[in-house]
């Protein structure tokens, strides 16, 4: 194990399955030292825990909590795609979506979910740009979707 797998476990965590395509596109795609994930729903063993938007049905926390899911689906399609996430020198930007009520302004406190939890696993590292969009609907009515941009130790 490395040092990032080390810090996931001292966090009570371990990295899932990688989540499988819902249509024609891959998890993660790395060029030269960076890796892009595609937007990774909150599957916990092929199943989204929740389903609604955020201030409809879900609660903003209960939405944080699934944005930390998604990171977690991320790092393990990086993970699958190079390796080893010690190699991760830098999460460089975190795109957030939320399915948010009309009325729903919270959309940056539900995507710390996701930021929170990169900063505790890679501390400095960790830190990132980041884009909390509020959207009508995501696929199979998932409350949020998150995907990064990572840039990878130079060979």
């Amino acid at each position: 194990m490395g040092v990032v797998d080390d810090r996931l476990a001292e966090l009570g965590l371990s990295l899932p399955e990688v989540v499988p395509p819902l249509a024609s596109y891959v998890p993660a795609v790395r060029s030269d030292d960076w890796v892009w994930t595609s937007g990774q729903l909150p599957m916990v063993d092929g199943q989204l825990p929740t389903t609604g938007v955020v201030g409809g049905g879900v609660s903003a926390e209960t939405a944080g909590e699934l944005a930390r899911i998604c990171a977690l689906n991320a790092l393990a399609a990086i993970k699958a795609e190079v390796g080893d996430l010690d190699l991760i020198e830098r999460v460089v930007k975190v795109v957030g979506f939320v399915a948010s009520a009309p009325e729903f302004t919270g959309q940056p406190s539900v995507v710390n979910g996701a930021s929170n939890l990169l900063g505790e696993v890679f501390g400095d590292a960790g830190r990132h740009a980041r884009s909390a969009v509020g959207v009508a609907a995501l696929p199979l009515g998932a409350p949020v979707e998150v995907e990064l941009l990572v840039k990878l130790r130079a060979r």
